[in-house]
């Protein structure tokens, strides 16, 4: 049996759309509304004896559990593929990953989870992140952007992070590596992001990429970004994405 063939046989198609539209039994199928399109009256139609959905409405087109995660998700095959085998625990070969992220950059992109996280706790939870929160609400800003964003705050310290993420088993290279921190010319190292709002970037999979940094108040540079690293290439990164890829 093909590794494709497997995470096809052990995915239960049925669920997988139920996460994204709610469908009643209708015989030996099921039915609901469309999650691709507006309607009142349901079209959208799952077949679980062929592993297979349909969308009789203004869509007209169908597939299996693949085509439908590729369309819901704006992913590719391959994609498709690693998200399915995950949820599956089935390992993928090496030959369907020509981009497979490695041990090594999944790490990076838990070294700027953890950072997100340690900005978050500060803007919401921190005597030092009084200002910022004063600077949030005077913006406008909901709770639940705050939340929806991850939006936090770095304190005005040289070193409070990377000590926080060297306690955490964190190495200097490594801090280097995604730019949280930098290298002054003396040699010494101190954190990039100091006294500023923070806006944790994402990728279109919810990985923890980079980040763009406020001022709160009128000082220059009023913004900064992470420097180009292995998990973060500003030219092709769009903020906001993970959010907006299902609307999309």
């Amino acid at each position: 049996m093909s590794t494709i063939d497997e995470v096809k046989q052990r995915t239960d198609i049925v669920e997988v759309i139920s996460q994204h539209t709610s469908l009643s039994k209708s015989g030996r199928t099921f039915k609901g509304l469309c999650p691709f399109h507006s309607e009142k009256n349901p079209s959208f139609f799952v077949y679980p004896e062929q592993q297979s959905w349909h969308c009789f409405g203004a869509c007209n087109t169908g597939g299996d559990v693949f085509s439908f995660v590729m369309k819901k998700e704006g992913i590719d095959f391959g994609e498709a593929l690693r998200l399915l085998a995950d949820k599956a625990g089935i390992k993928i070969p090496s030959r369907f990953e020509p981009e497979a992220r490695k041990d090594e950059q999944e790490r990076l992109y838990q070294i700027n989870q953890a950072a997100a996280q340690y900005f978050h706790n500060l803007l919401l939870n921190s005597p030092a992140g009084e200002k910022a929160r004063e600077y949030v609400a005077s913006r406008g800003f909901l709770p639940k952007t705050i939340t929806d964003f991850q939006l936090g705050f770095s304190p005005n310290s040289w070193e409070a992070l990377k000590q926080y993420l060297a306690e955490r088993g964190y190495t200097e290279s490594e801090l280097l590596t995604v730019g949280l921190v930098v290298e002054a010319e003396d040699g010494k190292t101190h954190d990039r992001f100091r006294n500023r709002l923070m806006f944790p970037i994402f990728d279109n999979r919810g990985h923890t990429i980079g980040f763009g940094a406020r001022v709160l108040d009128d000082s220059l540079p009023k913004y900064i970004n992470s420097s180009q690293t292995p998990t973060f290439d500003k030219s092709s990164t769009l903020y906001g994405i993970n959010l907006a890829q299902a609307a999309v």
